[in-house]
């Protein structure tokens, strides 16, 4: 396991007419799920939310990786079947943002400034 890990930000519109429901969810994240996220070599995982000017709803995630593998740790979250139901739920609530890259819902974003 790596000592300092890899940062992440990305950023998903939220489907106005499921802003309430994704709230609600993640109310209470089944504990299976928060399981995979931290044998998965994550820490740190929030998820904020902003409404801005247009209506557009906006869902931002950070997230620290402390693994070797990003890719296969990944993967190995995908394969779960707990979290693969988890995103039956959370998927439909979402869509990528413009200029997102083919496939991708959450869109990586660019680090331009970390303070510790």
């Amino acid at each position: 396991m790596a000592e300092k890990p890899i940062r992440y930000g990305m950023v998903v519109s939220l489907k106005p007419d499921k802003a309430a429901e994704y709230k609600k969810l993640h109310e209470a994240v089944w504990p299976g799920v928060i399981d995979k996220i931290t044998d998965c070599n994550i820490k740190n995982y929030s998820i904020y939310f902003k409404e801005i000017q247009d209506g557009t709803m906006l869902l931002f995630s950070y997230f620290e990786y402390y693994g070797d593998d990003f890719k296969s740790d990944m993967a190995k979250m995908a394969a779960d079947p707990l979290t693969q139901d988890w995103w039956s739920h959370c998927v439909p609530c979402m869509e990528p943002v413009p200029n997102s890259a083919e496939g991708e819902l959450w869109a990586n974003m660019q680090e331009v400034f970390h303070m510790e």
